[in-house]
């Protein structure tokens, strides 16, 4: 395990890894609606309202398996893929602190990178309609599968929402800095071996300016 201290990065070497669903964006309406549409589709009937918020982030195999034949599940994701942004793009607002979030990085002269499990074209939708300040868009990694990501990007610290979001963290030997917007709580967080517990990213400036400088006491 590497240690709280041996994380702090120098200024100008500071890369910052955000996760997208639940962390800088709240796409839960947006994925039940497409859901939904997918199922009208279909003729299945999703447990949309019921599954839709603890979907968000693992692979869409593990959403839509249990309810289609397993012939039926790539051709039901590349459709699910198809229609989300007539459903979920326009309608998804950033998170509260999300734009104040990626601005601190950005004071501190540090790159962002936005590890997702979204199909990369959707989460590059997503990041152009609301203006994110992000240096690279990469998707469809999940888990563990996000520190090859955020070890070549050089991150130290890295920001999500859920369990499966601290186990890329540590798999990365990075920081994890993990937010109460999404679907894990914060017994979950601390369990699965988080760092950091913020409420939201409202508070995360102000954590980043103690972090990278413990005598600032905040800026």
């Amino acid at each position: 395990m590497v240690e709280h201290s041996d994380l702090v990065a120098e200024h100008s070497d500071l890369v910052v890894g955000f996760d997208l669903d639940m962390t800088l964006i709240d796409t839960a309406p947006g994925f039940i609606a497409t859901l939904d549409a997918l199922g009208a589709e279909l003729g299945v009937a999703f447990p949309a309202e019921e599954i839709g918020p603890q979907a968000l982030g693992p692979p869409l195999e593990e959403t839509l398996g249990p309810y289609l034949a397993e012939s039926e599940v790539a051709g039901a994701i590349d459709r699910f893929r198809a229609i989300y942004p007539h459903h979920a793009i326009a309608a998804t607002p950033h998170l509260a602190g999300a734009p104040e979030a990626l601005a601190a990085v950005r004071r501190h002269h540090g790159r962002i990178v936005l590890v997702t499990g979204k199909y990369t074209p959707n989460a590059q939708l997503h990041v152009t309609h609301l203006d994110l300040d992000v240096d690279l868009v990469m998707g469809e990694v999940w888990g563990e599968g996000k520190a090859a990501v955020l070890r070549k990007e050089g991150a130290s610290i890295y920001v999500g929402d859920h369990v499966h979001d601290v186990a890329g963290a540590l798999a990365a030997d990075a920081l994890s800095v993990s937010v109460l917007t999404g679907s894990s709580t914060r017994e979950e967080l601390v369990a699965a071996g988080t760092h950091v517990v913020l409420d939201d990213l409202t508070q995360f400036p102000k954590w980043l300016d103690e972090h990278l400088d413990p005598q600032s006491g905040g800026r």
